[in-house]
C-alpha cells in the first residue's frame, strides 16, 4: 500500500526531460534576450560612424565592434555558433555596403530575411503546420502527435503568427525606409524593432512550449495509468 500511495503522489504533469527550463532552454538557442541585444551593438555603432565619418570607416567600425562582441561570448563560454553568427551576419552586410559604395544596403540582408521568415511562418500557419509546434516536437524527439491536440495546435498557431506579424512588420517599415534612402531611419528602426518586439515573440513561444510540455505530458501520464490499470 504505500508503495502504491508514493507511486500516486509521483509529478507526472511533463514527460521525462521535458518542462519549462528546457523550453525555455530552447529558446535562448535560438537566439535568448543577450543575443537580441547584442545584434543591435553593431547597428548602433554603423549608424552613428555613418553620420561622422567616411563610409570605409564606418564599415571598419562596424567589422571591429562585431568581432569584439563575438571574441566577448566566446569568453563568457557563450555557444560558438551564436558568436560567430552575428560576425557573420556583419560581415556580409559591411561587404554589401563596400561593394555597392551604398550605406543602405547595410540592412539590405536583414530586410529580406525578415520577408522571407514571414512568408515561412505564414505559409506553415496556413499548411497547419507552425513552425514552432514543428520545433518544439523535434527537440522532444519527434515522438509527439502535437497536431492532434487542437489546444496545443491553437498555441502554436498564435506563437508562429506572433512571429510572423513581427517579421511582416519589420520587412513592411524598413523596406519603405530603404526604397527612400533614409538610412539613419533604418537604423533607429532596426534598434526599435529589434529586441523589443524579439523579446515579446520569445515570452509568446516560451508560452506555446510549456502548453505543450503540459498537455501532451498530461496525456502521457493518462495513458500510463490506463495500461497500469
Amino acid at each position: 500500500m504505500a508503495k502504491l500511495q508514493q507511486q500516486d503522489t509521483t509529478d507526472t504533469t511533463t514527460p521525462s526531460g521535458t518542462g519549462p527550463a528546457r523550453d525555455e532552454a530552447v529558446v535562448a538557442r535560438m537566439g535568448g534576450r543577450k543575443g537580441f541585444v547584442y545584434s543591435t551593438i553593431p547597428v548602433v555603432v554603423f549608424v552613428t560612424a555613418n553620420l561622422l565619418l567616411p563610409l570605409a570607416m564606418t564599415i571598419t567600425l562596424a567589422l571591429l565592434a562585431g568581432a569584439g562582441l563575438t571574441v566577448f561570448r566566446l569568453v563568457r563560454g557563450e555557444r560558438w555558433t551564436s558568436a560567430v553568427g552575428s560576425l557573420v551576419g556583419v560581415a556580409i552586410a559591411a561587404g554589401i555596403v563596400a561593394l555597392t559604395g551604398s550605406a543602405k544596403n547595410y540592412f539590405a540582408v536583414g530586410i529580406w530575411a525578415y520577408f522571407a521568415g514571414f512568408v515561412i511562418a505564414l505559409g506553415s500557419v496556413l499548411a497547419r503546420r507552425p513552425v514552432t509546434g514543428i520545433i518544439w516536437n523535434f527537440v522532444h524527439g519527434r515522438k509527439y502527435r502535437w497536431r492532434t491536440d487542437r489546444r496545443v495546435l491553437r498555441a502554436h498557431t498564435a506563437a508562429t503568427l506572433a512571429a510572423a506579424c513581427v517579421l511582416g512588420a519589420r520587412f513592411s517599415l524598413q523596406q519603405w525606409l530603404y526604397i527612400t534612402d533614409n538610412t539613419s531611419a533604418l537604423g533607429v528602426a532596426r534598434i526599435a524593432m529589434g529586441t523589443p518586439l524579439s523579446a515579446l515573440v520569445a515570452l509568446v513561444i516560451v508560452w506555446a512550449f510549456r502548453v505543450s510540455s503540459k498537455q501532451l505530458g498530461l496525456k502521457k501520464a493518462d495513458t500510463g495509468h490506463k495500461q497500469a490499470e
